[in-house]
This record gives C-alpha cells, sequence and structure tokens, in this order.
C-alpha cells in the first residue's frame, strides 16, 4: 500500500464489469497510479487475455477514465486502445 501525501488526491475505482456499487476509495497522486493500486489491492478476475478494465473516477473534479491493465506485466492503457 502507497504512503498518502498532501498531494495524493481521492478517486473512486471499480473494475468496469463490476459496477461502481463494488468501487473503493483511493487516494494517489494521479488517476493511472490510482488504477493501478487498485488492481494491487484487489483480487480482480482477467480478461481471457490477461487484462482488466477499470473506471477511475476523481472525487473532487468528477473527471472520468478507464484504463485497461495487463495484470502480467502491469502495463497500462486507454481503454479502447
Amino acid at each position: 500500500m502507497t504512503n498518502t501525501t498532501h498531494d495524493d488526491r481521492r478517486f473512486s475505482v471499480h473494475a468496469r464489469h463490476a459496477g461502481p456499487h463494488h468501487g473503493r476509495i483511493v487516494r494517489e497522486p494521479s488517476f493511472e497510479a490510482a488504477a493501478v493500486a487498485y488492481v494491487e489491492d484487489l483480487a480482480v478476475a482477467p480478461d481471457e487475455d490477461g487484462q482488466i478494465s477499470v473506471v477511475v473516477r476523481d472525487l473532487d473534479t468528477g473527471g472520468e477514465h478507464c484504463f485497461r491493465i495487463d495484470l502480467e506485466t502491469g502495463e497500462t492503457a486507454p481503454c479502447g486502445v
């Protein structure tokens, strides 16, 4: 688990297939860091290609991004890429 600092922001993160009711609040400096922290802390079943899509929403601004994370390599990319 990462240490929080005054620069961390609050994000709501959930696996796209699970929906927001399975979300979690994380404190991280960026959308990408929040997505990775969510996947690292929770056991989430990947797609058949070993990836998972997560939706990250900034709780202060309402901005939202979706990321696909390869659970084997840790590589992160926007959904749809």
